[in-house]
């Protein structure tokens, strides 16, 4: 994995400025050793499953990129594959940038965000955009069941490199869910804490009761 990020990543005026910046040794063992596929592990999987949003960043004839925030259901990104991921594209704005440039250049960069635990999985890849009168076995693997929004086309990506960002400068954001899921931990936190108390008083009491009984006899 290291590898093949180097290979795509650390393009000569990269390394020109790691080399002023006082970074290029650090990084430049990563370039070294057999490029390997980049592989989804289970870590990984799970991650992406568990994402309802991402940004894919993608570029236009004249080199301008554009990036783009794209939402749906939790898992609406699937994995496909030991190296592949797919999502339908739900219908949205018509300005069709990112359909647009996919035409004239197909590699493709992706940010996966999870601001409540503080990571991000960065993904670089090559798109297929998939029609459905051309394939609709696969829009149909695609499709999200329980989603109404329609499906313009699907977009099948081909991982070529996968890297975890630190955390740094990830400020903490929570969703509904993360937040109704924390309050109820903490609730019963609460509420185990407050048996817990109500235990101990009680078993002072008792024994307060019994040592009063002995010094009565």
């Amino acid at each position: 994995m290291a590898r093949a990020f180097a290979k795509i990543g650390f393009t000569p005026n990269v390394k020109q400025i790691q080399t002023e910046m006082g970074s290029r040794n650090s990084y430049q063992s990563l370039e070294h050793g057999e490029i390997v596929p980049s592989l989804i592990d289970d870590k990984a999987k799970q991650f992406i499953e568990q994402r309802d949003s991402f940004y894919m960043a993608t570029t236009n004839e004249d080199g301008w990129p554009y990036i783009q925030h794209r939402g749906g259901p939790k898992g609406f990104l699937k994995v496909l594959g030991n190296n592949m991921l797919g999502f339908a594209d739900f219908s949205g704005n018509r300005q069709y940038l990112t359909v647009g440039n996919l035409l004239g250049n197909d590699r493709v960069c992706l940010f996966l965000m999870s601001y409540g635990e503080r990571r991000r999985l960065k993904i670089w890849g090559r798109v297929k955009v998939i029609k459905e009168e051309d394939d609709p076995a696969q829009i149909a693997r695609l499709e999200v069941s329980d989603f109404r929004a329609p499906v313009e086309r699907g977009m099948v990506i081909t991982i070529e490199a996968m890297d975890w960002n630190c955390s740094k400068y990830i400020t903490p954001r929570y969703t509904r869910d993360e937040l109704d899921k924390q309050l109820a931990e903490f609730k019963k936190a609460e509420q185990h804490s407050e048996s817990m108390a109500y235990q101990n008083a009680e078993t002072h009491k008792s024994s307060k009761n019994t040592e009063n009984i002995f010094a009565r006899d």
